[in-house]
């Protein structure tokens, strides 16, 4: 099982055909294999990592670091529910250390990201303060190179 989904997580669009033979399992076995991780909730979904910006959509991404007051008997979790149910909200994360919550939001300006904070996150209940960054580019996300370009990297020689 470890197998097929380490090879779905890299590349979820490999034919069945090919991930039996790799697997040497049938056709049906894996079909099987992967109904089972659907259901049981161990496969979640099947993402395309999309650059938008070379498609020529601009968003602003942020990573707001938030402090709670946990409540009683649910602690953190009511809080997270609430925030992570937002459209704008791509990420949560509960964390140690200085802050309880990492939540990665996506907007279309600056303005947007920075009215959703003011306005929608920092006004629920038990969230005490909040802190905002932005991300100027991505490298690496999810894994994945965002531009992989061979680039010469030897030095100009010049006469």
């Amino acid at each position: 099982m470890r197998e097929l989904l380490e090879i779905l997580e890299k590349n979820a669009r490999i034919p069945l055909p090919e991930l039996a033979a790799i697997l040497q399992k049938s056709e049906y076995e894996i079909e099987k294999d992967i109904e089972r991780l659907e259901r049981e909730k161990i496969i979640l979904s099947y993402n395309t990592q999309i650059d938008w910006e070379k498609f020529g959509d601009d968003t602003v991404t942020a990573v707001i670091e938030i402090n709670l007051t946990p409540q009683r008997e649910v602690g953190f979790d009511a809080i997270a529910e609430r925030i992570y149910r937002f459209d704008e909200v791509k990420t949560v994360y509960l964390m140690s250390g200085n802050f309880d919550l990492l939540v990665i939001i996506e907007g279309k300006s600056l303005k947007d990201v920075a009215n959703f904070v003011a306005t929608r996150l920092s006004t629920i209940d038990g969230v005490t303060q909040t802190r905002s960054h932005f991300m100027l580019k991505a490298y690496k996300k999810d894994g994945v190179i965002i531009d992989d370009e061979e680039h010469d990297r030897r030095l100009v020689v010049s006469p």
